[in-house]
């Protein structure tokens, strides 16, 4: 069986490493960076497990981009999500007044249990003044590491529960009046080669699944340096209700293939998501991060071979 080795460095970041190959995994680097960026957590490099990086950081046109991490690009006013901010009619704005952060607070598990490893930590989230807005409950997992199907798995669940004595208002730049840019939530940012990469997804292909609606979204890219392809998917849990059938806020598929490679299964794309004081928004997404360029028929095998 794959083991997994978690090294924690405390005060800056969280390691997982192949044991057998010692390919580095992932780092959970929680140490806080520049306030123009929102300080946040972020995983940077994501590897597969041929060691290949597929995670981008800091890229020159988007400073605060860091691998995969949590986000909220408009909420209640603030921008927890780094950079300039999104003012219709205006365009990007430079107001420093509106970032804010999201804090680690402590890790209440960190662990390693053979082909698993556990990373539970308690956060929470701040306008630019630094008042509590909002506290979240974070666990990620790293599971099912298979080196004959060259892949592996994380799982990232977030309970976000609002502190304030009003609505926490979730948005994107779609709905404060910027088209088809709906991104918040969790967001991935790829390496530059992959820029013009594959997007597939269950019923489709391309980045015209922009705004659409699906269970998981895949992309493919290639890369500088190694030769070969890697193919990361994300999906939804089923509790997720992405589709919003059940009555819960509907997901929409953010992504882009050109001019960067970027995939987020946002949570307030094209409608505000508001959350009541005291309420909690629960949200679980998997992404599978694997050697070569899988095809559809290959994902929905493998993600029907991995139930939830």
């Amino acid at each position: 069986m794959t083991a997994l080795r978690v090294t924690h460095t405390h005060g800056d970041r969280v390691t997982v490493t192949e044991a057998d190959t010692g390919v580095e995994l992932l780092a959970y680097v929680y140490r806080p960076e520049a306030a123009w960026e929102a300080p946040k957590p972020y995983l940077h490099p994501l590897r597969t497990l041929s060691g290949a990086v597929v995670t981008g950081y800091r890229p020159n046109d988007h400073r605060w981009h860091k691998g995969l991490q949590m986000t909220a690009s408009h909420l209640s006013g603030a921008n927890l999500w780094g950079g300039n901010s999104y003012v219709h009619g205006k365009g990007y704005v430079a107001l420093p007044e509106r970032v804010g952060s999201m804090a680690h607070v402590t890790f209440d598990e960190v662990s390693a249990d053979g082909g698993r490893v556990v990373l539970a930590e308690r956060l929470t989230w701040h306008p630019h003044s630094g008042e509590l807005w909002a506290e979240e409950r974070r666990r990620i997992e790293v599971h099912d590491v298979d080196p004959a199907a060259g892949s592996w798995a994380l799982t990232w669940t977030s309970a976000i529960t609002n502190r304030r004595g009003e609505p926490l208002r979730f948005g994107s730049p779609t709905t404060a009046g910027r088209e088809m840019a709906g991104y918040t939530g969790l967001f991935w940012r790829g390496p530059r080669a992959f820029r013009g990469g594959r997007v597939t997804g269950p019923d489709g292909e391309g980045p015209g699944l922009m705004g659409r609606q699906a269970p998981w979204l895949a992309y493919t890219g290639e890369h500088d340096g190694a030769d070969g392809h890697a193919t990361l998917v994300f999906a939804h849990a089923p509790e997720n209700d992405h589709a919003g059938t059940r009555g819960a806020h509907p997901a929409h598929w953010f992504v882009r293939n050109d001019p960067f490679a970027a995939v987020a299964p946002s949570w307030a794309f094209f409608d505000e998501l508001e959350l009541a004081p005291g309420d909690t928004l629960s949200r679980r997404y998997r992404v599978v991060v694997a050697d070569g360029a899988w095809g559809r028929e290959e994902i929905a095998a493998y993600l029907e071979a991995h139930p939830w």
